[in-house]
């Protein structure tokens, strides 16, 4: 079986019994980690001098809606309501299977591009089962590890038509999906639903959905906040009919109150938060210290990349800055002065982006650290960077100062997915064609172009 050893790196492993080794080695067999120790020699190993990296698990992004990889960009002077009008009732409805394909396909090659390597494709546009499976065959095609919820489109009604909170979650597609594409034994890929819940649902489709997630064993995600909710009693009735349980995850949660907020973490559900789109859409301050204050923690997703970039590591640092911030100011309003230290360490930042993902998906027995047994998930960092170097806390490193241009190889399942600075897919100009191809062609249908106001202040600032 093939073995792969990286020698003399500094290992960041996010493993409490493994701890942090500088140097450190790895050893891969197959698509697991057979070792990991201070050194230690393998004949038989290809052998890769580490002796310049950093060594950190494969980041996880927990929540991303990749079907809109194409239009990057087009939503990132809206707020929420614009989002929910232009994109759902407008764009969304004009992709074809191919458009979500080619998407899914580029989205998931620059997440392993960016360092990740597990993806929470949260596929809200899937308006026939031919979406459903591009989708799934864009996923597949990148060799990315990839969880793909699966949730319903969002368009206006047409008449006659059902409003799409009134419309329960199809059972029949996901028990199609259950038996194809998912019935293989692909360790890469797993199934979910990304439900409307009680915040964009009414009580019944609630209760339909809730009940179908629990009796297929799979996770059932939604969102929670962004204008008045649908069902307003919705999770009282849900918590009395002891639908709550630890294969919910929530979504921002932003408007939740901290009663809640407790219940729910007593009763294991997870919390995936997307905290720079949050700010910028207007959903309210991201829950990071509310769940710190009552021992949970998050896990982080970047959510659309219609407004933002896909990296997760610059998701992790403004989630932690803009926690640290909230705590900075509490303290001053009480006290009148500055904390004489910080709230929230780097490394738990980083656990954000790693362990809690991997807690999330209820996939902490395969992924989220590195440690033997473990899959051979992670991603090399270039220490020697100018923009890294001299690197005296490696975790700091990662977090405050690291960028997609620091990020030298990433492997999946022991799959190398880039290498020195490339990602090994062979067709990257077919994929930037037909990616520019399908979002020029969406936004054409619709006549989309930026604002008018937007143009004129680029053009004066052009011309100043």
């Amino acid at each position: 079986m093939r073995r792969t050893l990286i020698r003399d790196a500094i290992v960041i492993s996010m493993d409490s019994g493994v701890g942090d080794l500088r140097p450190g080695s790895l050893l891969i067999e197959g698509e697991r980690i057979l070792a990991v120790g201070a050194k230690f020699a393998v004949p038989d190993a290809e052998i890769v001098d580490g002796s310049q990296f950093i060594v950190i698990p494969g980041l996880i992004n927990a929540h991303m809606h990749t079907w809109q990889t194409g239009l990057r960009g087009v939503s990132a002077n809206w707020t929420l309501l614009e989002y929910f009008r232009w994109m759902h009732a407008g764009l969304a409805t004009r992709f074809r299977p191919e458009d979500i394909r080619i998407a899914n396909l580029a989205g998931a090659l620059n997440q392993m591009n960016c360092g990740t390597t597990t993806l929470v494709d949260w596929c809200h546009n899937n308006p026939t089962p031919a979406h459903t499976d591009a989708a799934v065959e864009g996923l597949r095609e990148s060799g990315i590890r990839a969880a793909f919820f699966h949730g319903s489109p969002k368009p206006d009604p047409k008449p006659g038509e059902p409003h799409f909170s009134e419309i329960p979650h199809p059972r029949n597609e996901i028990e199609r999906l259950m038996r194809v594409p998912f019935s293989s034994r692909d360790q890469l890929m797993t199934l979910g639903m990304a439900i409307l819940g009680p915040h964009y649902s009414t009580l019944d489709v609630s209760r339909h959905d809730f009940r179908l997630a629990r009796e297929l064993g799979l996770i059932a995600s939604m969102h929670q906040g962004g204008g008045a909710p649908k069902t307003p009693n919705g999770w009282d009735v849900l918590e009395s009919e002891k639908l709550i349980g630890d294969n919910i995850n929530i979504v921002h949660g932003n408007d939740l109150s901290d009663d809640r907020l407790k219940r729910f973490i007593d009763a294991g559900v997870t919390f995936s938060i997307a905290p720079e789109n949050e700010m910028a859409q207007g959903h309210g301050h991201p829950i990071t210290g509310r769940l710190r204050k009552l021992g949970a923690a998050p896990s982080l997703g970047i959510d659309l990349e219609s407004v933002i970039s896909g990296d997760m590591l610059t998701s992790a640092r403004i989630a932690l800055a803009h926690q640290r911030s909230m705590d900075h100011a509490e303290f001053r309003a009480k006290n009148g002065g500055i904390p004489e230290t910080t709230t929230i360490p780097v490394r738990e930042a980083l656990s954000w982006i790693t362990i809690e993902g991997a807690k999330m998906l209820g996939l902490q027995d395969r992924i989220g650290t590195i440690a033997p047994g473990k899959q051979a998930d992670f991603a090399l960092i270039r220490a020697h960077d100018l923009n890294l170097w001299p690197v005296h806390d490696p975790v700091a490193a990662v977090v405050t100062q690291a960028n997609v241009g620091n990020i030298d190889s990433v492997m999946v399942a022991g799959k190398w997915r880039k290498r020195n600075g490339k990602l090994l897919y062979d067709g990257l100009e077919r994929v930037r064609t037909e990616l520019y191809n399908s979002g020029s062609r969406i936004l054409g249908e619709l006549g989309w172009r930026p604002e008018p106001k937007e143009a004129q202040a680029a053009q004066r600032t052009a011309t100043q």
